[in-house]
């Protein structure tokens, strides 16, 4: 068995499930996998691609709050601050930005004003690559971009950007409706970045902090709202 590939037992582990839940799901097709040898074994970076399109479909805070739980249990880091995670120098209120390609460049900008982006040009083309294979927008006019995968190589540390348009702009959600509010995950690992976007999708969730959010005057204000928010809602 490779190195980064689970079988029934560790994935079961992992996901704080029985090894006959994982059968089955796997049987449904459920569960990205394949045999070797008569035996299931899971992709590392399939699962995690699994689950972070579970996130993202999911609307239910109580399921969230269940996936964050149990992505939790596995880490040896204390539980994802968004407040934290957010640095001040990487909010650009407003974004100036009218096109697609333009919020994606402004945003990996106004994250490696930080200086922890080593090489923007290569961020931005990560970016775009996982927008062009399905778009981050949301139905609530909000995008959560990040690379496909955690690009490790060249960041300093994980780190959120946040940007806000004005006005709504076409985004790619799939029923054409407008995007204004837009985060940028920068992960370093594929743990870490699962974590990031379960909490960060618990809180775009609620309609009333998105809209203290786009009530946010500036930075300042901005970073207020989601430290009280997440004061409030997360302890």
């Amino acid at each position: 068995m490779a190195s980064n590939d689970f079988d029934v037992d560790s994935l079961a582990s992992y996901l704080h499930l029985t090894p006959s839940q994982i059968r089955r799901m796997v049987d449904r097709g459920r569960l990205p996998g394949r045999k070797i040898g008569g035996e299931w074994r899971f992709s590392e970076a399939e699962i995690h691609h699994w689950l972070e399109a579970k996130i993202g479909a999911s609307e239910d805070d109580e399921e969230l709050a269940r996936m964050e739980d149990v992505l939790q249990r596995g880490a040896t880091k204390p539980d994802v601050s968004i407040a934290d995670l957010l640095p001040m120098e990487a909010i650009a209120i407003p974004l100036n930005a009218r096109t697609r390609v333009r919020v994606i460049e402004r945003m990996v900008e106004t994250a490696a004003s930080t200086g922890w982006v080593w090489d923007p040009e290569k961020m931005i083309e990560a970016v775009e690559a996982r927008e062009t294979l399905h778009s981050t927008a949301l139905d609530n006019g909000v995008a959560l971009l990040h690379p496909r995968r955690p690009q490790a190589s060249i960041l300093a540390q994980p780190f959120l950007a946040l940007g806000r348009t004005f006005k709504g702009i076409p985004f790619g959600d799939s029923q054409g409706r407008l995007t204004d509010v837009f985060f940028l995950i920068l992960s370093v690992d594929d743990a870490g970045h699962l974590r990031t976007l379960a909490r960060l999708s618990r809180f775009v969730g609620e309609p009333q902090f998105l809209e203290n959010l786009r009530g946010a005057r500036d930075t300042v204000e901005a970073h207020r709202v989601i430290e009280e928010h997440e004061r409030v809602q997360f302890g």
